[in-house]
């Protein structure tokens, strides 16, 4: 495959991983109106697991053997599903599915900064760090306003969506090291090692056997788990080795847009004139510092 169809290919993927975590959002808000949160992501991650370790299987693939790299997994796990899913999971039972949209969409801001300061494994420029300054005011202007407002219980929740973006970001750049594995190998091996940790929670604060979930919330979950979780980390794993962790993250300033038309066709949600000033902030920021330059010979998108 030459360099131009491999990257188109890459660019395509990347719109695809833009619509499958866009909609992850409305599916998030459906599925924690009757499912708790620790048991709604404890499902997501077994469900995904599962459906990707059977695929494994069924090309002929065998999981690793080594307990280094089951901790390997493992961490990953913590810092890209049983923290952030958890995290945005329970916000959503207060903040808007477009709302916390844009406040994951920060991701790359946030990978930026990690790289800058601790793995400077990209490059560092003017545009990149004006592209931060403008996301941080955005967030300023989604979470301040309502700060000054007093409404606690929703900044608390907003602050838990920021955290989760933090800890994304490290697992942008953590997930680098699975470079070599077929994609499928760290998507299932961390999801499997989400559901191991997030699973005997369940049990032990919900007891998901007494829970009377919706229909709706259910189809949710499955959704949730098959397209958004499952397909989406194979998508993922694949573009942090082709497009670099900031390049992969870029999908962000896709993502609101679809993102927050999801939420408002499906869920009847509309923004404040702050959020939409604000995600106008957090859209240039993510794209400032992840469309590339041009360049003489510079493949358009690789990090």
């Amino acid at each position: 495959m030459s360099g131009k169809t491999e990257m188109s290919a890459d660019l395509a993927l990347l719109g695809v991983l833009a619509v499958l975590w866009g909609a992850s959002y409305t599916f998030i808000k459906i599925g924690v109106e009757t499912i708790p949160p620790v048991t709604f992501i404890a499902a997501r991650t077994l469900i995904a697991g599962a459906i990707l370790l059977t695929v494994i299987r069924w090309r002929g693939l065998a999981m690793p053997a080594d307990a280094a790299m089951w901790r390997r997994f493992a961490f990953q796990a913590c810092l890209n599903s049983v923290v952030p899913f958890t995290l945005i999971a329970a916000a959503e039972r207060s903040v808007d599915a477009g709302l916390a949209t844009i406040l994951n969409s920060t991701s790359p801001i946030f990978t930026f900064l990690l790289t800058a300061l601790i793995t400077r494994h990209e490059p560092v420029t003017a545009r990149k760090l004006a592209g931060v300054g403008a996301g941080i005011v955005g967030i300023c202007l989604i979470i301040g306003t309502e700060a000054l407002g007093g409404l606690g219980r929703q900044i608390s929740a907003q602050l838990a969506i920021v955290i989760a973006t933090v800890s994304y970001a490290g697992a942008a750049i953590f997930g680098r090291g699975f470079k070599g594995l077929d994609p499928m190998i760290p998507a299932a091996g961390s999801m499997l090692c989400g559901a191991v940790m997030l699973v005997p929670l369940s049990l032990i604060i919900d007891r998901p056997w007494t829970l009377a979930p919706s229909t709706a919330s259910i189809l949710a979950l499955l959704g949730l788990s098959v397209f958004s979780t499952a397909l989406a980390f194979v998508i993922y794993f694949r573009l942090i080795h082709t497009l670099g962790s900031v390049g992969t993250t870029s999908q962000a300033y896709l993502r609101v847009p679809i993102g927050v038309g999801i939420g408002a066709v499906f869920l009847g949600e509309s923004l404040g004139p702050a959020a939409w000033v604000g995600m106008g902030f957090v859209v240039a920021g993510v794209a400032a510092m992840t469309i590339p330059a041009r360049r003489a010979g510079a493949i358009p998108g690789k990090a």
